[in-house]
């Protein structure tokens, strides 16, 4: 054994897979995990730029670390992901963090091995970003958190330039993995006692577009999923309303594994928003959208995100937003505060809201949601679930919890048997907005 080793990921599941894939590799250059960081032999930062917190966080944690480096010469402190493929960044860590020995960015975390190799062998930082794709990232390795449950990388990259993503700059173009390769993938992860997977991407429904000499979609994809005998759940994130096809809508219809659980980020309410932002859809669209779910899957649960605060947002915009709400019922959303990223158009944008008011309006915006959240569950009082056992409730040693299929959080007694990573009805006797209890039936 070389040594120890520990991951620190910010950022959405993608950066939590590919932390996965660095942990696999470590793995198998001989490092083991280490929960300690400050006893760590290698110690990586898998960072985010979606939003200026995540920044600020990483900046603040590099600087922790410079005392641990001191303590500790031979310690090698890399740092990867979405922020270093942002020039500034990079020329920033470089003036003012020396002990940081290692930088590289998303387009070439299958070189691990070798990058590391070279900052042992030179005795001096390595620095080694991509600016594209010089080749599809290889499977790799994975050091999974879960032994039931994996993530599935289908599609690399995104091409649709929302006004205030940064994501296509430090992710590059989309480029879709062969299906037979994700098939083959997953068929090895359930021979190795998966039964949930998640399918990734920035934008899951732009999945085979890219093609030149087969036509095949993200729907042909779910349907060759669902033959894999073993494999009890398909999820998939993230998708874009503009591209949720009605053939993909009857493909989850009729499919047995794939989830009926909808995320589709409309961002805003307001139609003049969503064009500034660069969405490719209206109001009405959205609607129409979501009425055509809820006829062909009805028991399904729809979720999304809002940014709230967009420059030149006014109150008839955000007012907008709330009819949405109020309109759609949306089981969950995730809610943020609009961030400037710097190299996005919406940046450059005159008519920025103030702080004070972006922060009254998301206070709004989640009172509301958590009533239609609310409203949500209570249609599932008294009824049965199925339910995948994670583990121990992460507040309540004595409960376990899991999701459901429409991938609601659900709390129930544990019993004397370790139900962990086995599928369980749950009768739900008691609902709070973002939770459920019950008892196993």
């Amino acid at each position: 054994m070389k040594g120890y080793y520990h991951i620190i990921t910010y950022g959405c599941q993608m950066n939590e897979h590919d932390s996965e894939r660095l942990a696999g590799q470590l793995r198998e250059l001989g490092y083991s995990y280490i929960d300690d960081y400050t006893k760590a032999d290698i110690i990586l930062l898998n960072t985010c730029c979606v939003r200026e917190n995540a920044e600020l966080k990483v900046f603040g944690k590099v600087g922790e670390l410079k005392s641990l480096k001191r303590e500790n010469p031979e310690l090698i402190i890399g740092i990867a992901g979405c922020m270093m493929q942002q020039e500034t960044v990079v020329e920033e860590l470089m003036r003012k963090y020396p002990h940081v020995d290692l930088i590289f960015g998303t387009h070439n975390i299958h070189q691990l091995g070798n990058l590391i190799n070279r900052v042992l062998e030179k005795h001096q930082r390595v620095v080694d970003i991509w600016d594209e794709w010089k080749e599809l990232i290889p499977e790799l390795p994975s050091e999974r958190k879960s032994p039931f449950q994996a993530w599935v990388s289908i599609i690399l990259g995104c091409n649709n330039f929302c006004t205030y993503c940064i994501v296509p700059y430090v992710r590059g173009r989309e480029r879709s993995r062969p299906m037979e390769e994700i098939v083959n993938e997953v068929q090895r992860l359930v021979a190795d006692g998966v039964i949930e997977i998640t399918l990734l991407g920035q934008n899951v429904n732009s999945y085979g577009k890219d093609f030149t000499e087969q036509q095949i979609d993200f729907a042909d994809l779910l349907q060759e999923l669902d033959k894999i005998e073993g494999l009890e759940r398909i999820r998939y994130m993230t998708s874009h309303p503009r591209d949720f096809s009605d053939k993909l809508i009857e493909t989850i219809r009729d499919t047995r594994k794939v989830c009926e659980h909808f995320h589709l980020p409309v961002q805003s309410g307001s139609t003049r928003i969503m064009k500034k932002m660069n969405r490719g859809y209206t109001q009405n669209a959205y609607l129409e959208l979501i009425q055509k779910i809820r006829r062909e899957v009805p028991n399904s649960s729809i979720t999304t995100d809002f940014i709230v605060g967009f420059p030149g947002e006014s109150e008839e915009d955000f007012a907008e937003t709330l009819k949405l709400v109020d309109l759609v019922g949306f089981d969950a959303a995730y809610t943020f505060i609009y961030s400037q990223r710097t190299g996005t158009p919406a940046a450059e944008y005159k008519e920025q809201v103030p702080d004070e008011v972006k922060k009254e309006r998301l206070q709004r915006l989640m009172d509301l949601q958590a009533e239609k959240s609310l409203q949500q569950n209570l249609k599932l009082m008294n009824q049965v679930v199925e339910v995948l056992v994670e583990g121990e409730s992460k507040s309540n040693s004595n409960r376990f919890q899991g999701r459901t299929r429409t991938n609601k959080l659900v709390l129930f007694d544990k019993g004397n048997k370790d139900l962990t990573g086995k599928l369980v009805d749950v009768q739900v006797n008691k609902v709070q907005s973002w939770n459920l209890y019950g008892e196993m039936v």
